[in-house]
């Protein structure tokens, strides 16, 4: 399968990121960005080299930072070949290997500043979700461009841990509190062949919430503040994992977890983890996830807390969590075709994994509320974690290149195939290939989705093939409609699981028209959900809409909108780059309270122009406030 993006919606975000972005990070990442909080995270691989004196410098799991960077970087190379870019990956990876201990060990934090306390610290000592991330780049640039060094050196890495760890007799029997290895080994085992990996990976899931738990003996057990927040569900750790039923703890370290369950759940056909996975699917989605699909909605330990707790101001809601999400989606997408998985991923990549990012490619939001008062925001301890403008850099730098390596690697999200049916889950203009039978099959799709939501795909064939296309059909389209060589086709008999499934012979010039019919929608919550009691949030397609002080001045939260106002959509060239603009009339307050802080109703309200703009690009403008929900008048 290949994959390559020519639309006008994510084909600029992935140019940017290959443009911008990867040499911005490459520069943050060697304290080269005026302003920016310093990485030190290549200078400590050459101080772990040997090739420089110091002292390690940050995160315990600085490494990773790298890691993702690299994996970024391959990914690009493989739709954007760049010499240049190639071989600064190819000293980082020389550096990677000089820097490898002779057992294969490869982590700069335990090798330069605790080379006593190696494996000493499962819960937050983050090895092994170093070493995960150093695989997954590794087998990426493998991909990428078919050198194995790195990946050499990652097998030598692996193979250390499979001697080490594992169910035998003098073997460390434990799991790393920050899951990522286990999703990694599969991805070795992918491009090796080797069994072993797949097989560790498979022991660290099954060890995962045995009780009772080493880790309530591991040195780092409790984190820094040692309260419950940090006790064993914050590790998903405190039952096993096919007994686990609902989403608890650390938000990233439960999508990781997640997403390897299912990776083991397809390689080993194993139903048992794929109905716990269902299970779960479900309580996230529909008691733990923000509409934007931002999940994780606590700053202290970064994790979920109890069902339908959903606060906009202080939300959470990590980067890296919804990143997560989306790699989770990908792969119940690969166990089983059913559209709500399509649904959610679609939600989180125009929703809350945008949001993470600038639109120059160059400034993050680590954390993305759905309501900002930067007045407020910058004082209140409980909102310590929210920033009302994203930073140029972190010192716990985990998101900037992990939402790099997602975009440099979002072709591979479009299609899945399955032998002989091929699914599109996203839609995008593309030129793709299949291999169906040992024939050839290329798709040329046409769309400005996410702004309109017709889509015409046309297909290229040297000879007639038999095989099944499917196509998502999204949960918020009410009247879709399609056409297969201008023959209408009754959707009612074709779609299961959210996905029309055509299965014929295809023809060269055989042409498809999807339409999924675009409209302003207004979106209430779940009334459990305190916080948005009495409030709407606007959708338009997949994308949720926010208004931001730039269009409607301060006092967002004064603004009512009318139950029956009428909302419009309309293009804008001259807006953040060319968007889809919601604008209407709304309701404020008589601007007559000066003096007062309390009084009795007055009703009085003056009708005002309101404007929305999508929530993934608030931010690029002048700082002010923001607000995702909206306060609706009966």
């Amino acid at each position: 399968m290949n994959v390559r993006l020519i639309d006008q919606f994510w084909q600029p975000k992935v140019r940017r990121t290959v443009q911008e972005t990867i040499p911005y990070q490459w520069k943050a990442l060697n304290d080269e960005i005026e302003g920016a909080e310093p990485s030190h995270a290549v200078e400590n691989f050459r101080i772990s080299a040997g090739e420089q004196t110091g002292t390690f410098y940050g995160m315990v799991f600085q490494d990773s930072d790298v890691a993702k960077w690299v994996e970024a970087a391959a990914h690009s190379l493989r739709h954007d070949p760049n010499p240049r870019l190639e071989a600064v990956v190819d000293a980082v990876v020389d550096l990677m290997g000089r820097a490898q201990k002779p057992d294969g060990y490869l982590n700069t934090y335990y090798s330069v500043a605790a080379p006593d306390r190696r494996w000493k610290d499962f819960s937050f000592g983050h090895e092994l979700y170093c070493a995960g991330h150093l695989i997954e780049a590794a087998v990426a640039y493998y991909e990428s461009t078919g050198k194995r060094k790195f990946l050499d050196v990652m097998c030598r890495y692996a193979d250390y841990i499979d001697r080490i760890m594992g169910p035998q007799s003098g073997q460390i029997q434990a799991y790393c509190g920050h899951e990522e290895i286990e999703l990694a080994l599969v991805k070795l085992h992918r491009a090796t062949k080797e069994q072993r990996y797949l097989d560790l990976s498979r022991h660290f899931i099954e060890e995962r919430g045995k009780q009772p738990s080493f880790l309530k003996e591991d040195a780092g057990f409790g984190g820094p503040s040692k309260d419950r927040w940090f006790d064993l569900d914050y590790h998903q750790a405190h039952a096993p994992v096919r007994e686990q039923e609902t989403a608890e703890g650390h938000s990233v370290r439960a999508m990781y977890l997640y997403a390897a369950m299912a990776d083991l759940a397809l390689a080993y056909a194993d139903e048992t983890l794929t109905e716990a996975l269902r299970k779960l699917w479900d309580h996230v989605t529909t008691k733990r996830m923000y509409i934007t699909g931002g999940i994780g909605s606590q700053g202290h330990a970064e994790r979920f807390t109890v069902d339908y707790d959903l606060p906009n101001d202080t939300a959470y809601t990590e980067t890296c969590a919804s990143i997560g999400l989306v790699m989770w989606a990908s792969r119940m997408l690969r166990l089983e075709q059913d559209g709500r998985y399509g649904d959610v991923m679609e939600r989180v990549l125009y929703n809350g994994v945008l949001s993470g990012i600038s639109l120059d490619g160059t400034r993050y939001f680590y954390v993305n509320p759905l309501e900002v008062h930067p007045a407020v925001a910058h004082y209140r301890y409980d909102m310590q974690h929210v920033k009302t403008e994203r930073v140029p850099w972190f010192g716990c730098a985990c998101c900037p290149p992990n939402i790099a390596r997602l975009l440099t690697s979002l072709d591979t999200y479009f299609f899945t195939q399955n032998g002989t049916e091929i699914a599109m889950h996203l839609y995008a203009s593309n030129e793709s290939a299949f291999h169906v039978q040992g024939r050839e099959l290329n798709l040329r799709t046409e769309t400005r989705y996410p702004w309109n939501g017709e889509i015409r795909i046309r297909l290229r064939t040297a000879d007639p093939i038999d095989c099944a296309l499917s196509f998502r059909i999204p949960s918020w389209c009410r009247n879709p409609s399609m056409t297969v060589n201008g023959e209408a086709l009754p959707l009612e008999a074709i779609v299961r699981n959210g996905y029309a499934r055509i299965s014929r012979k295809w023809s060269d010039g055989d042409d498809i028209k999807l339409d999924l019919p675009m409209v302003v929608e207004r979106i209430e919550s779940n009334p459990k959900v305190h916080e948005n009691a009495g409030k709407i949030a606007l959708q338009y397609g997949p994308l949720v809409y926010c208004l931001e002080e730039e269009d409607n001045g301060p006092e967002l939260t004064d603004i009512r909108l009318p139950a029956d106002s009428e909302l419009s959509a309309a293009y804008r060239e001259d807006v953040l780059g060319g968007i889809v603009v919601l604008s209407g009339e709304g309701l404020r307050s008589e601007p007559d309270w000066e003096g007062e802080l309390y009084r009795p109703v007055m009703r009085k309200r003056t009708s005002v122009p309101i404007s929305a703009v999508p929530y993934a690009y608030w931010g690029n403008r002048t700082p002010g406030e923001m607000a995702v929900w909206i306060r609706e008048k009966e």
